[in-house]
């Protein structure tokens, strides 16, 4: 029986590593066409052997939080010199989510282990792990609710303290569910922009009701990439640049980032 789960689980990774790797565009995966693109620009380079789940930028902080048991990791890259500031790895098998800083604190998600992660701004170290159901995607942080994701079209608000949900939303364009929402971004706009799991684009969201005001298709930025040491993954990880318009996309395994404004 065992050998049997062993080949049914490889067989599954195989399926999942196909579609991946072979993203959609909006129209392909049930949605229309996008309104908006990328204008890259500034091309940064990105760590190859990262699993990017969550990005985010706080101060002259980079935040990076990446996935899968034994590559899970949170750092803290200062802006400027590019030195690695802090570090935290989360021990296998726990699988690392999206990341988001609210209220002087890191929270980082795990997939299916169950429970979030509160970590200290300053060294990352854990100080305490909060449970919730389902699964854990991605997360950002509005100034009063913490908001994350699930894979489905649902955005679940959630207390920023205590991390219990009071209420949900649910992606809508043209009164079509938007599935597989990813890391998300709360953006000085009002907005919550979501990457769209095994695509090129983004999802600009009313975090009021849940629809969708904009898809973004940022397909060039995969155009752009050299090839890389490890296969390249899907578009995963975006930040905005404080006090601007502009944002860092990268994605799973990806060697480069990449500043970008969302353009028309």
């Amino acid at each position: 029986m065992t050998g049997c789960r062993n080949l049914v689980a490889a067989l599954l990774t195989m399926v999942w590593v196909a579609t991946a790797c072979a993203p959609q565009s909006p129209a392909s995966s049930g949605v229309s066409a996008a309104d908006m693109h990328v204008e890259i620009l500034r091309t940064l380079d990105h760590d190859p052997n990262a699993f990017t789940q969550g990005l985010e930028i706080d101060g002259n902080d980079l935040l990076e939080g990446t996935g899968r048991p034994g590559e899970s990791w949170i750092q803290a890259t200062d802006l400027d010199s590019g030195i690695v500031r802090a570090r935290a790895d989360l021990p296998p098998p726990l699988f690392g989510e999206g990341i988001t800083v609210s209220d002087g604190v890191v929270w980082q998600l795990t997939w299916r282990d169950g429970f979030a992660i509160v970590r200290d701004r300053a060294t990352l170290a854990e100080q305490r792990r909060v449970p919730f159901d389902g699964e854990g995607w991605g997360i950002c942080a509005l100034p009063d609710a913490l908001v994350t994701s699930d894979g489905s079209p649902t955005l679940t608000f959630r207390d920023p303290v205590t991390f219990e949900p009071f209420r949900t939303v649910e992606a809508m364009r043209n009164g079509i569910p938007l599935t597989n929402l990813n890391e998300l971004e709360c953006a000085e706009d009002g907005s919550i922009y979501a990457n769209v799991w095994t695509t090129d684009t983004v999802a600009r969201l009313d975090p009021a009701d849940g629809r969708v005001t904009a898809l973004i298709d940022a397909s060039a930025l995969r155009a752009a990439l050299p090839p890389g040491p490890r296969p390249i993954d899907v578009l995963n990880g975006i930040a905005q640049i404080p006090g601007t318009d502009r944002f860092l996309l990268t994605g799973k395994y990806w060697p480069r980032m990449y500043e970008v404004r969302f353009v028309s």
